[in-house]
């Protein structure tokens, strides 16, 4: 066959085919029956009927109704409870200030869609969140004031074929809040997997943001796994998660001073515990932001409601030591101090400093107290420590002499001064060993001082708050680690850390520890600079009370040297025999 005509083949059925499809005619018009046109009275839509058919969806909720805020208070506290989630929106203490002493500590945040909710999936694959239902709640209109006993609150929603009902149980005198979750006819609206139990937002920040830093660095979200507590913090990372599995007994989200937790109080523990937090921007911007989502992995329920013990308040010890392994939420220190300091926290510091504050009305009193009693009980420790200093002193220039006769063999100075001491009876670690079974005591200190609910914003002479720095002046510029102020008692502690440091030094102190003698003051100051002033005032203390003890010691030391030697008497000798002759015998 022609290749044109092929070709023209091809073109001409291409063209029918396009004229086909574009110029194709319309199909004939249908004609319908006329129907008598009857006006019918419109049924109004029920919010709940709406929602079913606004979502199409295999489960009956209600998503729209008018929103009620239940507010609740005790002498401790002031709740708010929304019908929308039937979950807490506020809680406030009304024991507790922030940094301002004005405005209450907030535990919830505010801006989110509802502190706590219910998370779970239908059979039909939908993700239900229960803070974004409506419910029906038993109370009324009016506020809730809680003087003695105990107050329930119920609130519940339809769900397809049954009943979600979220009861709260307000105790007058504490900050535990008892919740149950009961569901009937789960089986229509929830899996085999069962519902998470989800916390929702960071306890908000309640101290001075000009240390917000050092308030983000104990702040943190936890769970409890058997016996072990894990968590996560957001003072080194942007973005941390975590979780936990098995045996699930609570999980806590804290700042600072203050703390939410959730327990599980039946005998059914949670299978999981995920736990999840984001940063957004810098630790030392006050204006950073700081999200939580904790949640518990729960079995879908029987016949019977979950039951949970909600707390909510301070992280004071003698409010959590109830609560199974919940005070670990409270930081004391790297892991490698942490087995020391945090028993010497509960079993030493905290009953003392409780005895001691009834007696003494003022924190700053305390401390000072409490500092003494600390140096009398290392008296001992510190006896021996400046005795064995002592001998060292006097055997220095003999110590030099060595070091003249052998300046080329170490191996030979080594020899001599070990001859040396073992002729005075000295032991070179006499002075060390004492102060390094201090340092624990010392550690532990430092690290409760530093987040002890107790000494917040309490007062003691210039110092406003003794769980703060006390600026005695501000600076009209930041220097780099040191801050825009100064401190008085951290002044006062440097000066009395470099009067203890003289007393301490020997004659023949070489140049390097006189420079020692003077930068570690430099560097105490720099960094005491921004932490509580009631930790500066306890070394402060600390400080006076050690250099006073090296005095008397020193005294008595010096008395011992210019007392005359005892007079060391020898028994006659008394020899077994014959009686010795009188001396009228001899004659």
């Amino acid at each position: 066959m022609d290749r044109n005509v092929v070709i023209a083949t091809v073109l001409i059925m291409g063209i029918l085919l396009v004229w086909m499809t574009v110029f194709q005619p319309p199909p004939p018009a249908v004609e319908t029956p006329e129907l008598d046109t009857v006006e019918v009275e419109e049924e109004p839509v029920t919010e709940a009927r709406a929602t079913a058919i606004d979502l199409a969806a295999d489960t009956f909720i209600v998503t729209q109704g008018a929103e009620r805020i239940i507010e609740v208070e005790t002498s401790l506290y002031r709740a708010q409870v929304s019908t929308k989630g039937a979950t807490p929106v506020s809680f406030e203490l009304k024991e507790y200030w922030k940094f301002d002493q004005q405005t209450p500590v907030q535990l919830v945040d505010t801006l989110g869609p509802g502190a706590l909710g219910m998370e779970f999936q239908t059979p039909g694959g939908r993700n239900l969140d229960t803070r974004g239902l409506f419910f029906e709640t038993d109370a009324g209109s009016e506020p809730i004031y809680l003087a003695s006993g105990e107050r329930r609150l119920r609130f519940e929603t339809p769900i397809a074929d049954g009943v979600l009902r979220i009861t709260y149980v307000f105790a007058a005198d504490s900050y535990e809040i008892g919740l149950s979750v009961e569901q009937t006819s789960a089986e229509s609206y929830q899996t085999q997997d069962g519902y998470e139990l989800v916390w929702s937002g960071a306890v908000p920040f309640s101290e001075d943001p000009g240390n917000r830093k050092e308030e983000i660095s104990k702040i943190g979200a936890y769970a409890r796994s058997g016996s072990d507590v894990d968590g996560i913090t957001l003072h080194g990372d942007e973005e941390a998660e975590t979780t936990l599995r098995g045996d699930v007994s609570w999980m806590a989200v804290k700042n600072k001073y203050f703390g939410v937790a959730v327990l599980t109080a039946g005998a059914t523990p949670a299978l999981e515990a995920e736990l999840y937090g984001v940063r957004t921007g810098r630790t030392d911007d006050a204006a950073v932001v700081i999200d939580f989502r904790a949640s518990l992995f729960m079995p879908r329920p029987g016949t019977e409601p979950d039951a949970y013990r909600l707390f909510m308040g301070p992280l004071e010890y003698r409010k959590l030591r109830e609560y199974e392994g919940l005070y670990e939420i409270v930081d004391y220190g790297w892991d490698a101090f942490e087995w020391m300091t945090r028993p010497l926290a509960t079993v030493v510091f905290i009953p003392t400093f409780s005895l001691l504050s009834k007696f003494i009305p003022n924190y700053g009193l305390v401390i000072i107290l409490f500092g003494l009693l600390i140096k009398i009980a290392l008296y001992p420790l510190t006896k021996s420590s400046y005795k064995s200093m002592a001998k060292m002193r006097e055997l220095q220039p003999k110590m030099q002499e060595i070091k003249e006769k052998y300046p080329e063999d170490p191996q030979k100075q080594q020899a001599a001064t070990m001859k040396l001491y073992r002729e005075s009876g000295t032991n070179p670690l006499g002075s060390c060993l004492p102060m390094l079974l201090q340092y624990p005591i010392i550690i532990a200190l430092w690290q409760f001082l530093q987040q002890s609910i107790e000494i917040r914003q309490e007062g003691f002479l210039w110092a406003n708050d003794l769980s703060a720095p006390d600026a005695i002046l501000n600076l009209p510029f930041s220097i780099p680690f040191y801050g825009d102020f100064v401190a008085g008692f951290t002044i006062l502690m440097g000066l009395s850390m470099i009067v203890q440091m003289r007393m301490q030094s020997m004659p023949a102190t070489g140049m390097q520890a006189k420079i020692f003698m003077y930068v570690m003051p430099g560097i105490i100051f720099v960094v005491f600079n921004r932490l509580p002033s009631g930790l500066s005032l306890y070394y402060l203390i600390y400080n006076v009370v050690t250099a006073a003890q090296q005095k008397l010691i020193n005294v008595s030391i010096e008395k011992e040297k210019k007392a005359p030697p005892p007079v060391r008497r020898v028994k006659p000798t008394v020899r077994r025999g014959k009686p010795m002759p009188s001396a009228k015998r001899r004659r």
